[in-house]
């Protein structure tokens, strides 16, 4: 991958995403409901709360990036505003970088389910991902760095589409990784 999480082009973003479908289904798909729902403390997250948290975040992109499929994307006074994108962009991208240790408090939004996870998540998330790709390559004929979106967190937070493929794929492998580290916790169920 790019050394420069802010500069990821397209094809490495498509990359990215078809990889961690492959991952998540080769490390995780086998998981029993102990596995999927166990966690290394009561703070913590078990994996499946690391899938359904990537795939509630990334649902809130989805009608937006439908709005500019379907070509009816109409940008706002804010997102016009040319000054704006660059720097929202580049610090969130900042924020889910797997490669940033630093932990944040996710948005009420973005929360995971807190019970039972069906042991489904890792087939349900692969499908959900095929559907990621799906919708990026849909887009793919527009000029993504022209297209502005808004945060799901809140509207006041504006960045390019292209930013925010980045940020989907960078967030999805810091949840991976944070995944990977509840299956090789101690504890874990074999």
């Amino acid at each position: 991958m790019t050394n420069d999480p802010t500069k990821l082009p397209l094809p490495e973003i498509l990359s990215e995403a078809e990889t961690i479908a492959r991952d998540a289904q080769s490390t995780f798909g086998h998981l029993n409901a102990a596995q999927i729902n166990w966690k290394p403390n009561a703070d913590a997250w078990s994996v499946g709360q690391c899938f359904d948290h990537l795939m509630t975040a990334n649902c809130e992109y989805f009608p937006q990036i439908d709005q500019v499929i379907r070509g009816e994307k109409k940008a706002t006074l804010w997102q016009r505003m040319p000054w704006l994108p660059g720097p929202f962009g580049k610090m969130v991208i900042g924020v889910v970088n797997p490669s940033s240790r630093r932990k944040v408090k996710n948005p009420k939004i973005f929360q995971p389910s807190s019970s039972k996870i069906d042991p489904q998540i890792i087939s349900n998330f692969v499908a959900h991902q095929n559907e990621v790709i799906a919708k990026i390559k849909a887009t793919t004929g527009v000029d993504l760095d022209k297209i502005i979106i808004y945060s799901p967190v809140t509207k006041v937070m504006i960045y390019s589409l292209f930013d925010a493929y980045r940020i989907i794929v960078l967030h999805e492998r810091r949840h991976f990784q944070q995944a990977q580290r509840v299956i090789e916790a101690p504890g874990f169920p074999k």
